[in-house]
């Protein structure tokens, strides 16, 4: 059976060499296995015949058995024509059918008198039930006592033009099932499909594209969604297990004088419950003995920094050094900044490693580095460079990681002896469903409370007809001595007219505030002039900073009170939320401004809305994930994981998603080294997939 699933696809019937280059380049099917895993994006009850007296413009799809009256033609152009089918269903009722293409096909195809069943999606013309480039079947040739529910596949334009639009796939599709007389090979064992009461995949496949119900199409999902998950799970959680047996950990047992002295003198305000409760359990990763992956998630503002810092303090009181990697100059210069500030006068050498550090001062820091007496090291990629080499490397801590790749945050594990304990931090809320699938071999810590004193930032909503009362606004802000931010939308497609329209809005900014100072920042400009003005409003030299989105991670200015994002309609909502994220870091209040044109677009308004309404990240990235999908979310195109699932959806299976990650451990933790006979069904499937185009490689 196996070696059916992998035969040709132009071997089917229907097929042939033209259609098989157009379903590999369209589609990707290359085999019957491809197809058959095609599956429809949606069905339609066609085991009921309406009459036309029952219809009306608000139904979805239809069908009526009646026969055609007679044919008429209306002109449209020199070589364009209308064709209309009056057709009755013997109620005395009659409906029209209409074609603006293909209607010459319909005059020499359909015979009047004969009977016919239509199908398609009624509306009203003229006071007339109608039909649009209707489905005609003879009567004859349908069962619709047999039919259930009619499958409907998605194909490009250019297929439709060649005649494979969604009715040719049904029809392959159709035929293939035919010549697959035998089951198809079981791919979960029985105490898995009996335990959870799923389908077999023989009859998930078959009933995927034929259901005869709505509850046997939902059963079908339902298995073969799992059945998806469970194997990206049980790929994620051998990988991890893998990687802890392979690896162990340094072991740091004691909390010492560095943790101590700073707990005790130098905090500056109390913790959190929140990152109290994540600080225990990255020093219970650090006492185990095994590698610490774990990933640190916080909204911005949440102290993540504080919470790295004591636990590169665990690192130095057991004799090892620590290291914190950040993906832009200007935010590892904040980093070197907080750091120094919380530690004050301990005696604790920190060093800041970037590409502008250069001769003498670079050559004592990697002297430092080598005999142990640079403790703390910050920097950005210049990091992981050949000739930074550490005297013990114990704890890494990486920022905004999605900014990095997988090759070069390993960079860091072979500056050790044994992998330093890796934490990951990211301002970035992840729904839980995705970090489970696309950080699923990290452990999860999650601070979800803000440091006592932070006001929550209040977001507004306005049209960019209330600008000068909104100018009004800022002015005030700037006048009790606050700054503000003022971001223009800088998208790729169409860099070059944003660009213009950030240099014109600037000038324009210039003349509305004539008092103030302005800096202007975007990422077109030479790495040294965008410092110079990111640092003129961080020392409030300058009062208001017009920037596009290269201010969205690692500008921490207090005194910022006032966030205006301009055409707000043009950003996501986790983008949005970041820039929010600006401002609200000092004690005053502080506001979001978010401007748009008065038209928008539904899933638009949806966005403005719930930024208006929730401050908490992990709300506002599980919208995202819903109106957006995974792959537009920001970090997430890195793994590749979420692209390649056929059925299942990521931001509406959260409960299969924990299903197949609980089974999945279950058999992780019962057979480690994944050669137990009992489990032999799944290691083997395991070892078929990773053989597929899918991506499955590792993500940490």
């Amino acid at each position: 059976m196996q070696s059916i699933l992998q035969q040709d696809i132009q071997y089917l019937a229907g097929v042939g060499p033209n259609r098989r280059k157009m379903l590999s380049d369209e589609l990707g099917i290359q085999t019957f296995g491809d197809l058959l895993e095609y599956f429809p994006y949606k069905h339609v009850d066609r085991s009921r015949l309406y009459s036309i007296g029952e219809l009306n413009g608000d139904m979805p799809f239809v069908q009526v058995k009646g026969h055609i009256l007679s044919f008429e033609t209306f002109k449209m152009s020199a070589r364009k024509e209308r064709v209309v089918a009056h057709f009755t269903d013997g109620t005395g009722k009659v409906m029209d059918l209409t074609w603006f293409n293909g209607g010459k096909y319909a005059k020499q195809n359909y015979t009047i008198g004969k009977e016919y069943i239509v199908f398609g999606r009624p509306n009203v013309y003229n006071g007339r039930i109608n039909v649009t480039h209707p489905d005609i079947d003879a009567a004859e040739k349908l069962e619709l006592s047999v039919m259930g529910m009619q499958p409907h596949y998605n194909t490009s334009e250019k297929m439709k033009k060649s005649g494979l639009n969604s009715r040719a796939m049904e029809r392959l599709t159709k035929t293939l099932l035919d010549v697959l007389k035998e089951s198809l090979p079981e791919t979960l064992p029985p105490f898995i499909t009996e335990k959870l009461h799923l389908m077999s995949r023989d009859e998930a496949l078959r009933k995927i594209h034929y259901p005869q119900h709505a509850k046997e199409l939902e059963r079908a999902r339902v298995r073969l969604k799992f059945e998806e998950l469970f194997y990206v799970q049980l790929n994620i959680l051998r990988y991890a297990s893998d990687q802890r047996r392979k690896y162990r950990g340094y072991v740091f047992p004691k909390v010492g004088d560095c943790f101590n002295d700073f707990f005790y003198h130098h905090l500056p305000f109390p913790l959190t419950g929140a990152q109290k409760r994540v600080i225990r359990e990255i020093r219970k990763d650090m006492g185990s003995g095994r590698q610490m992956n774990r990933l640190l998630q916080g909204d911005v503002g949440s102290g993540k920094t504080l919470v790295a810092l004591m636990s590169m303090l665990i690192a130095l009181d057991n004799g090892y050094q620590a290291c914190i990697m950040a993906p832009t100059e200007i935010l590892a210069e904040q980093h070197l900044k907080t750091i120094m500030d919380f530690l004050q006068d301990m005696p604790i050498r920190v060093a800041l490693l970037t590409g502008i550090v250069k001769g003498r001062r670079r050559q004592e820091i990697l002297d430092g580095l080598l005999d142990g007496t640079v403790q703390i090291l910050v920097g950005t990629h210049a990091v992981i460079e050949d000739t930074v080499q550490f005297a013990c490397l114990g704890f890494v801590v990486v920022d905004e990681q999605h900014r990095f790749g997988v090759a070069q945050r390993a960079k860091l594990w072979n500056k050790s002896v044994n992998p330093p304990h890796v934490l990951v931090m990211t301002a970035t809320p992840i729904p839980r469903t995705l970090a489970m699938t696309l950080y699923g071999d990290l452990d999860v810590s999650i601070i979800d409370e803000l440091p006592p004193g932070r006001k929550p930032v209040v977001t507004q909503h306005v049209f960019d007809r209330s600008l000068p009362s909104l100018y009004d606004g800022i002015r005030k802000q700037i006048q009790q001595g606050r700054q503000v931010y003022i971001v223009f939308p800088l998208i790729e497609e169409s860099e070059k007219i944003d660009l213009k329209n950030l240099e014109d809005g600037f000038e324009v900014l210039r003349q509305v505030f004539p008092e103030f100072r302005l800096s202007k920042v975007h990422g077109k400009m030479k790495p040294a002039d965008k410092e110079t003005e990111m640092q003129r409003f961080v020392s409030g030299e300058t009062q208001i900073l017009v920037a596009t989105t290269v201010i969205e991670v690692g500008v921490n200015v207090p005194n910022a009170s006032v966030m205006v994002i301009l055409e707000a309609q043009r950003f996501g909502l986790s983008q949005l939320h970041q820039l929010r994220g600006r401002v609200g870091r000092g004690a005053d209040q502080s506001y979001c401004i978010l401007v748009t044109g008065f038209k928008l677009a539904e899933d638009t308004r949806k966005r403005i809305d719930i930024m208006c309404e929730t401050n908490d990240g992990f709300r506002i990235a599980e919208a995202d994930l819903k109106l957006r999908g995974p792959g537009d979310l920001e970090g997430t195109q890195q793994s590749g994981m979420a692209f390649d699932l056929k059925i299942a959806d990521i931001a509406r299976d959260g409960q299969l998603i924990q299903m197949a990650r609980d089974e999945a451990s279950a058999i992780i933790d019962d057979d480690p080294t994944c050669t137990s006979d009992r489990y032999a069904i799944l290691w083997h499937r395991l070892k078929e997939l990773r053989k597929t185009n899918i991506n499955w490689g590792a993500i940490s």
